[in-house]
């Protein structure tokens, strides 16, 4: 009685959240029940203050992090924070032939629980997550290497945001179909045929979260809710340099299961010691009939072409491009792509990369404007955003590991460098890696500038590309979508044809536009509930967060008739 009891309270409390987000993925408007300012947060809302998140982190680092998972074998960490503190935490590492039959042995009671009460325990969860938003923008912080407020934001509201958006789209897919139905067909003078069927929502099986080093949350949510609220147990199996963000959310869904009467081990974690590489045994496990991955290209087509017991859903490399073709609002134009280029130290799969210029110059509210004054331009916007260091260190954050300065470093040698990278000190964390982004000049009628602009450079590098003509660029564009993906494309045009060409050539290959943005939206931001998040139609991803076919594939219907 107290588990049913717990679930018709979860369904009250939550139910109105659930409604606006099933309203607001139908409207596509702005919302969010989960506050992006820090001041939001604190004993007077039920949840930590700054003071008690910071608290809260430091409580964790140096210990070990229970879970009272089954199948513990022993102990494993080692994540040091891009800042360059040690957080000295060991996490429970399980024997998968122990773990993975008692994830299944949680499924029955979870799968008949139905859609309604799995998407308020779901939304229990992501409540008490919320919570806990200072602890957690510590924990991203330190794991990812953003910059505390990107962390606090990116890593906790708007990751939660994108967690609900999974739940709605999920209760909506299973809730398409009606729990029951009385069928009655005519039979003329006889008695007609009647039946009376059932229709259940039936989950693939386990799910395994392969998590990403940059955005542990972000990336991470989306998967995790989407295939626990269409009854599927999730196995996380975080990066392991960024363990401690996804491993706080395995322990909150963990209490919140037990509370309602669940078997927390409908969510599980699996660290892995140094070397294990516990991702590729797992994913072709038959056991595992779900994978969300987030990260490189190699290892993401390795998953899809070797895990074929799986529905895998991939997040892999792309190269993002920005047509500029002419602007009305130059000085606009310049901020917003300086911006965008220097938040998270480029360190954003939405980040652009190649910057598409004819060489001949483009037309602007400032009058015409060589493709040199457009680079040089773009380098002083970039020069002048991070040129406070206090204000640059909350823009860039840390680099995030030793192969991203690695390829910051090897750019000026592939061009003419318009910008060059600088060292930033970090007044409180001076052993971290702060730089600044490098711009270079490549051109298109060089044929030995290709391989570099067709090639993903992950970071703070982008490569500003003479072109023969906008229709060139648009050329190009199509080309780099189709054989190398990309996520995001920005364009800037004044002009009805140029924008034509760009916008059907975006929806030939699939890839998501921004037009003319000057103002406070960037290329690499998406909004919850409004935006989709890739497309799942070229090679960067194969699907896109989120939408129904995200969320369909992870459960069955399955019917069951008798007769009347």
């Amino acid at each position: 009685m107290a588990a049913a009891l717990n679930a018709v309270q979860l369904i009250e409390k939550h139910r109105p959240t659930l409604d606006q987000a099933l309203d607001t993925i139908r409207s596509r408007a702005y919302w969010s029940p989960y506050p992006e300012h820090p001041k939001a947060y604190g004993a007077e809302h039920g949840s930590l203050s700054a003071a008690d998140g910071q608290a809260a982190f430091d409580a964790l680092r140096g210990r070990r992090f229970e879970l009272d998972q089954p199948g513990e074998d022993g102990w494993t960490g080692g994540e040091t924070s891009p800042y360059g503190i040690k957080l000295g935490i060991e996490y429970p590492h399980t024997d998968p032939d122990v773990l993975l039959p008692a994830m299944r042995e949680a499924m029955p009671a979870w799968r008949a629980t139905g859609p309604e009460t799995r998407a308020a325990v779901c939304l229990e969860i992501l409540a008490r997550i919320n919570a806990r938003t200072h602890e957690f923008a510590h924990a991203v912080m330190h794991t990812s290497g953003q910059a505390f407020m990107m962390a606090l934001q990116a890593g906790g509201p708007h990751a939660q945001d994108r967690g609900l958006e999974a739940v709605a789209y999920a209760y909506v897919e299973q809730a398409r179909t009606p729990d029951s139905a009385h069928w009655t067909k005519p039979q003329g003078k006889r008695d007609p045929l009647q039946l009376d069927k059932r229709f259940t929502p039936v989950p693939r099986g386990i799910s395994l979260l392969i998590g990403c080093n940059t955005f542990p949350t972000w990336n991470g949510y989306p998967g995790l809710f989407a295939s626990l609220a269409t009854g599927n147990p999730v196995l996380v199996k975080p990066h392991p340099r960024a363990v401690l963000p996804l491993a706080l959310t395995v322990r909150i869904a963990r209490e919140v299961l037990a509370e309602t009467g669940f078997d927390p081990n409908l969510v599980s974690l699996a660290a892995e010691r140094d070397g294990e590489g516990i991702a590729k045994t797992l994913a072709v496990r038959p056991e595992i009939r779900i994978i969300d991955y987030t990260g490189g290209t190699a290892f993401g087509d390795w998953l899809e072409a070797n895990a074929r017991q799986a529905q895998v859903f991939t997040e892999k490399a792309g190269v993002n491009t920005v047509i500029i073709d002419s602007t009305d609002d130059y000085q606009g134009m310049l901020a917003n792509l300086a911006f965008s280029l220097s938040l998270y130290s480029g360190q954003m799969c939405t980040t652009p990369q190649n910057l598409l210029i004819p060489r001949d110059g483009i037309a602007t509210d400032a009058g015409d404007k060589s493709y040199d004054e457009v680079v040089s331009d773009l380098a002083t916007a970039v020069d002048k955003l991070l040129g406070d260091d206090a204000r640059a260190n909350a823009l860039l954050g840390a680099i995030v590991n030793p192969q991203v300065k690695e390829r910051l470093e090897a750019a000026p040698a592939l061009g003419e460098t318009a910008l060059a990278s600088r060292t930033i000190r970090h007044p409180d964390f001076p052993e971290a890696t702060v730089r600044t982004p490098v711009i270079v000049k490549l051109d298109r009628a060089k044929p030995d500038a290709e391989e570099s602009y067709l090639s993903e450079c992950f970071g703070p590098v982008s490569f500003a590309v003479a072109m023969d003509s906008t229709e060139d660029a648009v050329a190009l564009l199509c080309r780099t979508i189709r054989e190398k993906g990309a996520m995001t494309v920005g364009a800037y045009t004044t002009d009805p044809n140029a924008e034509r060409l760009i916008e059907d050539a975006c929806l030939q290959e699939c890839a998501q536009l921004s037009l003319n943005l000057t103002g406070g939206v960037y290329v690499n931001q998406t909004a919850a509930f409004s935006d989709f998040h890739g497309s799942g139609g070229n090679p960067a991803a194969n699907a896109a967060l989120c939408d129904g076919a995200f969320v369909t594939p992870r459960f069955r219907t399955v019917e069951v008739r008798r007769p009347a």
